[in-house]
């Protein structure tokens, strides 16, 4: 018969190992989960800014809603300035402004071999009408 004498020595180690990899799991998905949402709110501000760079002479002039291309994508760098975001798009349909922003972040916990940061993106829609 076999000594089993040890085992539980070599199954503890193993079990520390598995229960620190996946608290590294958790807590960096958790800081990239608190650094998104973030970026989430960055966007829809950002959007919602945009969104209200109408084009107010043409508004004036012949009542359509749309904005300038040029003003939102200024309004919406000047929102971000300042933040380490990146604005990746700024697009403008006939009534939506669509922004798509990105930034870096460093993990809370890096193990040796593994990345020690990642990007997130957000993306935020806002509607141009006129509230009546």
């Amino acid at each position: 018969m076999k000594s089993e004498r040890g085992m539980i020595t070599v199954m503890s180690i193993g079990f520390f190992l598995v229960l620190a990899l996946l608290s590294v799991v958790v807590i960096n998905a958790s800081h990239a989960f608190l650094e998104r949402r973030e970026l989430d709110n960055l966007a829809d501000g950002a959007a919602l800014a945009a969104a209200d760079g109408l084009d107010e002479q043409r508004f004036y002039t012949s009542g359509d809603v749309r904005a300038d291309p040029g003003q939102a994508r200024r309004i919406v760098a000047d929102h971000v300035a300042g933040t380490g975001v990146r604005v990746v798009q700024v697009d403008l349909t006939s009534d939506r402004v669509r922004v798509r922003l990105e930034r870096p972040v460093d993990l809370a916990l890096a193990p040796p071999g593994l990345p020690s940061s990642t990007t997130i993106t957000a993306e935020a829609t806002s509607q141009l009408r006129v509230g009546r």
